[in-house]
């Protein structure tokens, strides 16, 4: 199946070369400034695709109502994730995913700008999400826009209203089975040299708090803590610097060779990590494990390590009966 679409899709890239200009926005790095997509806006080969959706407090109605010029909506996580069973927020099929990319005109020789809403971290997560799923099916020409719409807005760029109707393509997925871990493989990778990396608050790390749909309170066995929020500076609605990201990568996650596996509750916050370590630190292997702790505590057969004491489950309880 994948042969026959892949070559179907060097058939449409053949026609598409001949008869189209290649975008000058090739190369593009994984963060890109307001000022660099000022500049390619309205390029032939650029798809900007603004996230904004309920799961950031604004969605297709604040979309309607200004965005980038030029920008197509595509809601998170309504494209992007899907539900298996009751695990949630995974990743859909490659069949889907295919599908819903042709539909936005995405394809090989595009570029991929993600902007997502600007708020704070969890926002920059669904932009990290959107992101590591674009590379894992192989396509490499994609960025962020650096502060998101908020940034935009903030400078008082031009905004455009109404719908922008997307001229579709054909994408062919080539998916990079290195960018995505199972909950075989995790469970495998245990008591290796892997590191696990959990991208929740501490109190979840702990097993002081838990996801709604998590069964199990706690983390994997081994795992190191890593919020993904310390990446992030709320105030400017960014990430930060690069420099000060490298300095608060703890020195237990020093060697870049290492294999790694970021993992969170259900991909999301776990895409930050990924992010910041693989794309712009530059370790080499690291993977995102998408079931993450939804998926593995629901397996009983599976270890769980945690502080939680007799006295949390108390509190928690009476919490409950309070209301």
């Amino acid at each position: 199946m994948y042969a026959l679409r892949k070559v179907a899709g060097l058939v449409a890239l053949a026609v598409s070369l001949a008869v189209t200009p290649v975008a000058a926005a090739s190369n593009i790095t994984p963060l890109v400034s307001t000022d660099w997509l000022a500049e390619h806006i309205g390029e032939p080969d650029m798809v900007v695709l603004d996230i904004r959706s309920p799961f950031a407090g604004s969605g297709k109605k604040d979309y309607l109502a200004g965005h980038i010029p030029g920008a197509l909506w595509s809601e998170y996580p309504g494209y992007w994730r899907t539900d298996r069973e009751s695990v949630v927020g995974v990743l859909p099929s490659v069949e889907k995913l295919e599908a819903a990319l042709s539909e936005l005109g995405v394809a090989d020789g595009k570029t991929v700008v993600i902007v997502p809403a600007g708020g704070n971290s969890s926002e920059f997560g669904a932009a990290a999400r959107i992101y590591w799923t674009l590379k894992y099916l192989g396509h490499d020409d994609v960025a962020i826009l650096d502060g998101g719409h908020r940034r935009w807005t903030e400078e008082k760029r031009d905004l455009e209203t109404g719908p922008v109707a997307p001229i579709g393509d054909m994408f062919i997925a080539e998916p990079r089975a290195s960018y995505l871990s199972a909950t075989s493989d995790v469970a495998r990778r245990m008591n290796s040299s892997t590191v696990l990396i959990d991208g929740r608050p501490a109190a979840q790390f702990s097993g002081k708090g838990k996801h709604s749909k998590a069964t199990r309170f706690g983390r994997i066995p081994g795992a190191v803590n890593l919020d993904q929020a310390t990446f992030y500076d709320d105030k400017a609605g960014r990430l930060k610097d690069t420099a000060t990201i490298a300095s608060l990568v703890p020195e237990n996650l020093a060697d870049k060779s290492v294999e790694m596996v970021s993992y969170c509750n259900t991909g999301h916050w776990a895409a930050t990590n990924w992010f910041v370590l693989h794309e712009l630190l530059g370790y080499e292997n690291v993977s995102l494990y998408d079931d993450s702790m939804v998926g593995w505590s629901q397996d009983e057969s599976l270890p769980m390590a945690s502080e939680r004491t007799m006295m949390d489950d108390i509190k928690a309880f009476l919490n409950d009966l309070a209301g």
